[in-house]
């Protein structure tokens, strides 16, 4: 097995099933594939002394092999030499037969669970287009809007990379808005490239004041970014589409640090944040697997980025000493720096070899310094600082024959920026076939370094042969002295590998740009779910090139004297910051959306318990008060019984808000799903809120539960698809038990966010209207359709209704009055919203009588419309009456003047409404029909038939009570007394007198 990184095994456990590096099994030799190298190796025409020379070495380093290479053994205090060998036995056993090792071909990422799900999706996405269905239209009014947020706007490469994708996007129909928890330079570029920036206050009590669901989609940028996902791990935006790009690997090795170290709990809550991502993108395909801890299947590659570019220019622009004598190396040498792959399999010792000994006969084309010592230097760039593999490589240059202080070893984690900006020529000593563009070559690139490297086909796809750098034949190591001889002119780099190299630095700055853009649009096609009201993105093959062949480094110009960040160095600290406040404060740590179960349930457990306690303290009490009163007779305990029972309905206590809202003509319901909601509900006794669900409520609020009030909330199915209509059935089920005002209101959350919801001074004037009457029976609302984002382009009702129903606005309410009204033709016609210069209420923000609430939410079947409310009123002949949120001033839409003629009032009339409602509920309460029907379900079933029947029942519970207060009075009066057995007799005073007389003569 090979390894990702130095000291990291590479597991074959199922967990890397989805990168796809399913290795095949240990087999005899017979059976056993051969990868593409060892075939190069045995079967192609190499040079004899060569090839011995190369076995040679391989079995003089077999055992310190074992001992030294990276990935071959792990350290361990308590391993023996013997256990090592015994592990690495098998993987020896071919080397030894055949002189074959493993080079890494089968390392692959393959994001095969998400491609899956992209195609399975797809499928669907055709089977359900208006082609094949209909009822499915799109009304594309508006542009897929995306919301990007970063931890800071500090100027770094990740910046550089969003801003190039955001332009590109934006070419072919996407809207951006920023959001940042920090301000900083990279302001004024979004500025520019007109994308506006929202500073948020992600640590504040009240939580963050952003309606997410006003976005198609939400990519975050770095993992710093984490305080966000506290909005996104709660409802109602939990099912938005999230991309969570991660350019950093600093919390990849810290995820080792929490294991060793025993930190579950942090560990599994950095898993919950990259679970609740619907994809998660790395710039490279070494990072997914290196972040392998975190996967579940949802890790996706989008190849390329600037931060190799950006950092070469940070550190020429910083460094302006001579690195090369610090180093220790002369002016007149020469430096070769040997790289290699990102990924530390087995076989690399052995590639790098094969390079030293192509170099070899190069080694006396270089003069001698008066030591006599050549000035040829030779860099081994690979490996980490804990790795032994600089000893293997120093005795490796022994064995070849190499002079002493030649061929040095340099750990790529330490020293790669020193070693390849002071090498004179880069060469590439890795022959796998990777994913993407070396990274390590693309750095060396951008130092402006010619460099030499195998023709391998991601190479080849962006190096030409002596125009950007130099190739050579894989299956040819000995053409490698050729082409350093043509590199090198007396020990100098020729003019025409300067040349070379300028060219490449060009090439490097701008490398799979084209990848990058194409990349995001082919992954925001794939997640985003558009509306109906949402404009389809064009293709992006149909971009102009130039945002495709350039980042947008001119937009980055101006701020070039600003302060170089080392990102590197920012995430570690930002960690250490994370893990100190997660140490010290342990229970505010955010907490996540599947917390949500198991903290409920404590709360039940621990509700049942104090129901249990204050029962058995009632008990108590009770049981004392026995003791200590007197008992009377049966007359006075009855009439106490019934006393207590006639007052025990008057004996509620009413907390402060009750009893303000009972003052006060009107009370307006906050409807509102999950925590993410909480900072977007009012204080005031004006409003109240009412949950849609158990969970996720307000804690210490008034709030109503409105699946307590109707249970069919408690399917979640309709509870999504009735949305705040749900409250509004919850409201009306037996409305007198929770609303005691004449008037009502609704306000949408979502109309806070917009800041569109009431001040203070339309308050009062809302108030003060209702309470002179000013009026009547009005519809009073505060937003308004001309002013929808939605509706920018300024539709008419039907038209705007049917863009955000997909094209099935009119169809549905034309069923819905078909059904109504028993119409057993196609109705042609739907009730007309004229366009007469007034404008409509939108977004369930309103106000209006009791009374007509409770008509318009009983009597209306096709409710499920936001629209709705003005088609009842328009139709029913109330007032329809905008108050501006702002000031308060008011203004009459549609008056009765423009209707006449255009009102259908016969059939919204409450008189008609009320006939279909009691045939209705007739139908449910004595048919009980099987059919699915969700009517019954909505709200309180009354009609004639109840009426008498609870009157009835009134009259047989009043009649069976005084039957039991007649036989209990009959039961004592007719109790049996137990007979006297004896009693005294006193006797009488001439008896007692003879007595005392007797008594005197004795």
């Amino acid at each position: 097995m090979g390894s990702l990184e130095t000291g990291i095994p590479l597991k074959r456990d199922n967990r890397f099933r989805s990168f796809s590096s399913v290795r095949t099994e240990r087999h005899p030799f017979s059976q056993r594939p051969r990868s593409r190298f060892s075939r190069f190796l045995l079967f192609k025409k190499l040079d004899y002394l060569q090839w011995i020379c190369t076995v040679a070495v391989f079995l003089f380093f077999v055992v310190l092999f074992q001992m030294f290479l990276p990935g071959s053994v792990e350290k361990s205090g308590n391993s023996s030499l013997q256990d090592n060998v015994e592990v690495s036995s098998g993987d020896f056993k071919f080397l030894k037969e055949m002189g074959v090792l493993d080079f890494g071909e089968d390392i692959r990422f393959e994001p095969s669970k998400l491609l899956d799900k992209f195609q399975r999706e797809a499928r669907e996405a055709i089977l359900y287009s208006p082609a094949f269905n209909r009822t499915k239209q799109r009304f594309s009014y508006r542009k897929p809007q995306l919301a990007m947020v970063f931890a800071d706007l500090l100027v770094d490469s990740q910046k550089l990379l969003m801003v190039t994708v955001a332009v590109a996007l934006q070419e072919i129909g996407y809207e951006f808005q920023v959001y940042s928890l920090e301000d900083g330079p990279v302001h004024d570029v979004w500025r520019t490239i007109g994308i506006p920036v929202t500073i948020i206050q992600a640590f504040d009590k009240t939580g963050i004041f952003v309606d997410w669901l006003n976005y198609d989609g939400i990519l975050v940028n770095s993992f710093e970014a984490r305080g966000v996902f506290s909005c996104f791990v709660q409802e109602p935006f939990k099912s938005l589409p999230l991309i969570w790009t991660i350019h950093e690997r600093s919390l990849a090795t810290r995820s080792r640090k929490y294991i060793s170290s025993g930190h579950i709990n942090l560990l599994n809550d950095w898993k919950r944040i990259f679970n609740r991502s619907s994809v998660v993108v790395f710039p490279n395909y070494i990072l997914p697997m290196i972040y392998s801890t975190f996967d579940v299947g949802n890790f996706f590659v989008i190849p390329g980025t600037p931060a190799e570019a950006w950092e070469a220019d940070s550190v020429m622009a910083l460094r302006k000493d001579n690195l090369r004598v610090k180093m220790g190396y002369e002016l007149e040498d020469a430096v070769i720096a040997i790289v290699g792959s990102q990924f530390m399999y087995r076989g690399l010792w052995l590639e790098h070899a094969i390079i030293l000994q192509a170099l070899l006969p190069v080694l006396s084309d270089f003069p001698l310094d008066n030591n006599s010592n050549s000035n040829l230097k030779i860099v081994i760039l690979s490996g980490d600082s804990t790795s032994n593999y600089g000893v293997v490589f120093e005795e490796i240059a022994i064995n070849l024959t190499y002079p002493s202080g030649i061929v040095k070893h340099k750990a790529i984690d330490v020293d790669a920026d020193n070693v390849l900006s002071t090498a004179d020529l880069v060469i590439y000593g890795s022959f796998l076939e990777e994913q993407s563009f070396p990274e390590v070559l693309m750095k060396a690139m951008c130092f402006e370094k010619p460099i030499i490297a195998p023709d391998l086909s991601m190479i080849r796809k962006y190096v030409d042969d002596r125009v950007n750098g130099y190739l050579f034949p894989k299956e040819n190591p000995k053409f490698l002295t050729q082409v350093i001889r043509q590199v090198f002119s007396n020990g100098k780099l020729s003019s025409l590998a300067r040349n070379i190299a300028s060219i490449g630095r060009s090439t490097a700055r701008n490398l799979m740009v084209s990848e990058t853009v194409e990349g995001y649009a082919s992954l925001l096609v794939n997640v985003l779910k558009l509306p109906s009201e949402v404009a389809p993105p064009k293709d992006v093959a149909k971009m102009p090139l130039k945002f495709k062949e350039k980042w947008q480094w001119h937009l980055f110009e101006a701020l070039s004297n600003s302060t170089y960040i080392n990102c590197t160095l920012r995430s570690y600290t930002f960690l250490d910051k994370f893990e100190q406040q997660w140490n010290n404060a342990p229970t505010d740590r955010p907490l996540s959306a599947d917390d949500g179960p198991f903290l409920y349930s404590i709360w039940e457990e621990e509700k049942n318990i104090e129901i249990a306690n204050a029962r058995k303290r009632k008990e108590e009490e009770e049981l004392k008060d026995r003791s200590d009163q007197s008992h009377g007779t049966w007359e006075e305990v009855y009439r106490s019984a019934k006393k207590a029972d006639r007052s025990k309905q008057d004996l509620h206590e009413r907390d402060e808000g009750e009893l303000e809202r009972t003052g006060q003509p009107l009370s307006i319901y906050e409807p509102y799903f999950g925590e993410g909601t909480w900072p977007f509900l009012h204080l005031s006794s004006l409003y109240r809120g009412i949950g849609l669900s158990t969970k996720g409520r307000r804690p210490g609020a008034e709030d109503i539960d409105a699946s307590a009030r109707l249970p069919l909330l408690d399917n979640p199915y309709y509870r999504d698809i009735l949305g705040e209509y749900g409250a509004f059935f919850a409201i009306a089920n037996r409305i007198d038990r929770v609303h005691k005002n004449a008037w009502i209101g609704f306000q949408s959350w979502r109309a806070t966010a917009r800041k569109a919801s009431l001040s203070r001074i339309a308050e009062n004037a809302l108030l003060d209207a209702i309470e002179t009457q000013r009026h009547g029976d009005t519809l009073y609302f505060w937003v308004r359709l001309d002013l929808d984002p939605r509706n920018s382009l300024q539709l008419d009702f039907w038209t705007f209704c049917d863009a955000i129903n997909a094209g099935n606005c009119k169809f549905a309410f034309a069923e819905a009055l078909k059904r109504m009204y028993g119409i057993k033709h196609d109705l042609d016609s739907l009730p007309p919203m004229p366009v007469d210069g007034g404008t409509w209420s939108v977004m369930q923000s309103w106000a209006l009588p009791t009374r007509s609430f409770l008509e318009f939410d009983k009597q209306c079947y096709s409710r499920l419309l936001e629209l709705l409310i003005n088609v009842w009123a328009y139709h029913s002949a109330r007032r329809m009456v905008y108050v501006n949120p702002d000031t308060g001033v008011m203004q009459e839409h549609h008056k009765f003047k423009s209707r006449r003629g255009q009102m259908w009032i016969r059939w919204f009339s409450y008189a008609t409404l009320k006939s279909m409602d009691e045939d209705l509920a007739e139908e449910a309460d004595s048919e009980h029909p099987n059919r699915r029907w969700l009517w019954p379900s909505t709200g309180e079933i009354f009609w004639q038939g109840v009426y008498e029947r609870e009157r009835k029942l009134r009259h047989r519970q009043k009649e069976d009570r005084k039957q039991r207060s007649k036989d209990k009075i009959d039961r004592i009066r007719k109790r049996t007394h137990q007979k006297v057995i004896g009693k005294y007799v006193k006797p009488p005073p001439e008896m007692k007198n003879s007595n005392t007389s007797t008594a005197g003569l004795n």
